[in-house]
């Protein structure tokens, strides 16, 4: 039997970016890499995303407005932000009480809305807003879902990568001290 090349792997079943699963898992990257900790791998499951050198627990989510299926109008922007009983993968133990696990959530809209132009891949078609868990803990308690206009009312900003990049280097400053 011929051994499977890696990268044919990755084209063959990884290309699709329009995927919702993929492009959840792009967002993440995409992400770790405004935050720059790309520099553990990503972890399957557990009770956050991502994680900074200094420690900030991150939970990240992602919409679109188009999906790889044939729409006949766009998507609605709507994250799943409901209280989870997280699974901790170094302890390998799952919490006993749901919550939200991450110090900070990252919403990220893939925004292109035609697909002839759009690009997962490019960063500058994407906006993010970032919040604190106290203020959704604090405005949606234990709600299982928000959309991107409430979670705006909330005053939420819009942010382009770069504008992200500056953000967790602020965090990051901020908590080091």
């Amino acid at each position: 039997m011929k051994s499977i090349n890696a990268s044919d792997l990755w084209q063959w079943a990884y290309s699709d970016f329009m995927s919702n699963a993929l492009r959840g898992v792009l967002a993440e990257y995409i992400v770790a890499h405004a935050a720059d900790c790309t520099h553990c791998p990503r972890t399957e499951w557990n009770a956050y995303d991502l994680q900074t050198k200094s420690g900030l627990k991150i939970e990240v989510k992602s919409a679109a407005y188009l999906q790889s299926w044939e729409q006949k109008k766009h998507s609605p922007i709507r994250f799943d932000v409901a209280p989870k009983k997280g699974w901790d993968a170094k302890t390998n133990h799952s919490a006993k009480e749901a919550s939200r696990s991450a110090d900070l959530y990252v919403f990220c809209v893939f925004s292109a809305k035609e697909k002839e132009s759009a690009d997962p891949l490019d960063p500058n078609q994407w906006f993010f807003l970032v919040c604190p868990t106290s203020l959704l803990n604090e405005h949606l308690e234990t709600q299982k879902s928000v959309s991107l206009s409430s979670l705006e009312a909330i005053g939420l900003e819009r942010l382009s990568f770069e504008a992200l990049s500056t953000a967790f280097a602020y965090i990051e400053a901020a908590q080091v001290r």
